[in-house]
């Protein structure tokens, strides 16, 4: 080989060389500035073993290391104590960044903690710390995770069949979260979105999606556009303010459940009501509707647009119920920060209580008449139905001799809308008669008010119950709340009365109630009326937070439990610690029996009818 071919060789060699390094160069520094997010490079997660421990887990991702020694557990409150955790023997290595051998993990790490005197809730704080091997060193973090003390009474378990925390629909909700596998999150929250098509969470957006439907004459298709459009602005506004709720760690509701906004949106549905009657068209205002039929063209983007503004408006006013599913989606967001996985296990359970809404939709414009004298009385029927919806909107916060009256003069009035007191035509065909039968029994039920609230009746569900308890000589505190409650207004009261049932050896249940909680009034009526609800209760002290004000005091009752609103039921043992068989959201008697005796035992419980 000459010295110019060498030379030309070499030439080549130290191009490709030269080639290769500016080829790799910003891939090489693209890798060194692609370092994960601390929570992603160490992830936490944490199960709760029994009633005291918690076992909790770093899942490290390849190329991070943590620190053994960088471990350290609190808890809030500080009254708390927790045992030092029992830290696994991790890899000596000599670390440059503090200059000694420190041991740490790779891949996983997975440890214990004790909580030694927790009797109610309380949050574990896990601070860690890790690094990458690139040598970039992350702060010290902080992952937190809500403990639930429980506490078992001797003959606990044949009382309750087995473990109590398998009939517990929280911890089963809590467990799915916390396995992370998406489709089993969205597949069960889904089911439990359709198992709230025929509770107050749903059924009062019925009638308001059936009224927009008939207020537009809209056809299956366009129906079914319109329909779809109002649950999706109902499911998303639904799951970002529980992801709010979540993060800011206490619910919305008394915000939104107050006697202004209710009346606003009761206000709204009055003028709806009022244009099926034919009083007025409701529109945009020409500038809007200009704009808006310029950028939908064809597609009727405005109606579709009213929908999804009507949609969102009732997730946040018609459906304010705390339902298991809804409080074990924000405790987890609450306990991980984990917006993302919760915030899809709320649309999804959204978009569960939507499937009814558009199937209903839908039929309303398939059974819609197009035009001419049934059009009309159709569109008064649903007139009539939204000024309903807008008197159960503030049937809450009005007094109950005002919310019969004003269902008594409702259902008068429809009767009347419906000729009941005027006679039949010669001729008359079976539709007329039927409706003559619908105004009948809609008078009787209006007249059943009026005479029931001033016999001193005050259920529009049981109108002429005061004049039964007068007849019968019954107590109207006993038919009317089945069970006394004595209210606690603060922590210390309702340490107070904890301690003092503990010196008598008898349990505590507490009820959070407001008068905003429609699921509230359920549990009063139904469950707490009932005899055998009654009986299991009569040695257990009965405590009540009344949090309609939402105060501060109201607040950190609450927040003490975990509870991002009512209706919540806590119980506390004998000797004044909390049991982890809590009802969140309404339960029926039967159900509520088996929380009792899951809670307080066998001896205290009465067995439910098949």
């Amino acid at each position: 080989m000459t010295f110019s071919s060498f030379v030309s060789v070499r030439r080549v060699v130290q191009l490709v060389m030269l080639f290769v390094a500016v080829a790799t160069l910003p891939m090489r520094v693209h890798a060194a500035d692609d370092f994960l997010p601390p929570e992603q490079a160490f992830r936490f997660s944490a199960t709760q073993v029994d009633g005291q421990t918690v076992e909790v887990k770093f899942a490290i991702a390849d190329g991070y290391y943590m620190y053994r020694e960088r471990f350290a557990v609190a808890a809030d409150p500080a009254t708390v104590t927790l045992a030092p955790p029992d830290m696994p023997a991790g890899k000596v290595k000599f670390d440059e960044t503090f200059n000694k051998d420190v041991e740490t993990y790779r891949h996983d790490v997975a440890f214990r903690v004790k909580a030694q005197n927790a009797t109610a809730p309380f949050t574990l704080i896990v601070t860690s710390q890790g690094c990458a091997d690139q040598g970039l060193c992350y702060p010290p973090m902080k992952s937190r995770f809500l403990v639930e003390p429980a506490a078992s009474l001797p003959g606990a378990s044949s009382a309750g069949g087995g473990d109590a925390s398998s009939g517990d629909a929280l911890g089963r909700i809590a467990s799915t979260l916390g396995s992370g596998n998406l489709g089993a999150i969205a597949a069960l929250f889904f089911g439990l979105g359709l198992l709230l098509t025929f509770t107050p969470c749903v059924l009062p957006m019925l009638p308001i999606l059936s009224a927009i439907v008939v207020g537009e004459h809209a056809t299956r298709s366009r129906a079914a556009i319109v329909s779809v459009a109002y649950v999706l602005g109902m499911a998303v506004v639904y799951t970002a303010v529980g992801v709010a709720a979540g993060l800011a760690g206490q619910g919305l509701q008394a915000a939104l459940q107050n006697v202004w906004v209710l009346g606003a949106f009761a206000v709204l549905m009055v003028a709806l009501s009022l244009s099926m009657f034919g009083l007025y068209e409701l529109q945009l205002p020409a500038a809007w509707r200009d704009h808006l039929t310029k950028a939908s063209s064809k597609h009727g983007g405005g109606e579709i647009l009213g929908a999804v503004v009507m949609g969102a408006l009732s997730a946040l006013i018609v459906s304010p119920c705390v339902t298991p599913a809804l409080a074990g989606a924000l405790a987890y967001i609450a306990q991980t920060g984990n917006a993302a996985v919760g915030g899809m296990a709320l649309f999804a359970m959204s978009v569960g209580m939507g499937v009814p809404l558009v199937l209903v939709g839908v039929g309303a414009g398939n059974l819609l008449p197009r035009a001419g004298h049934w059009l009309v009385v159709t569109k008064a029927v649903f007139g009539f139905i939204l000024l309903a919806v807008a008197l159960w909107i503030v049937q809450p916060v009005l007094p109950a001799w005002a919310v019969m009256v004003a269902w008594g003069g409702l259902l008068i009035g429809a009767a009347v809308f419906l000729r009941t007191f005027d006679s039949l035509p010669d001729g008359a065909g079976n539709v007329q008669r039927l409706g003559k039968v619908a105004g009948v029994l809609l008078a009787l039920a209006g007249a059943a008010q009026l005479v029931g609230v001033a016999a001193g009746g005050r259920d529009p569900l049981q109108p002429l119950s005061g004049l039964i308890r007068a007849s019968a000589g019954t107590s109207a505190q006993a038919e009317a709340h089945g069970v006394t409650f004595k209210r606690v207004k603060s922590i210390a009261e309702l340490d107070a009365e904890v301690r003092n049932a503990s010196a008598s050896g008898r349990a505590v249940m507490l009820d959070f109630y407001a008068d905003w909680c429609v699921s509230c009034k359920e549990m009063e009526r139904l469950t707490f009326t009932d005899a055998r609800v009654r009986k299991a209760l009569a040695d257990v002290v009965l405590l009540q937070a009344d949090v309609t004000a939402n105060n501060a005091d109201d607040q950190a009752l609450l927040k003490r439990f975990g509870l991002f609103g009512p209706p919540g039921t806590i119980f506390f043992d004998a000797q004044g610690r909390e049991l982890k068989a809590r009802v969140v959201g309404f339960e029926r008697a039967d159900t509520f029996l088996e929380s009792l005796r899951r809670a307080i035992g066998a001896t205290q419980a009465v067995k439910p009818t098949a």
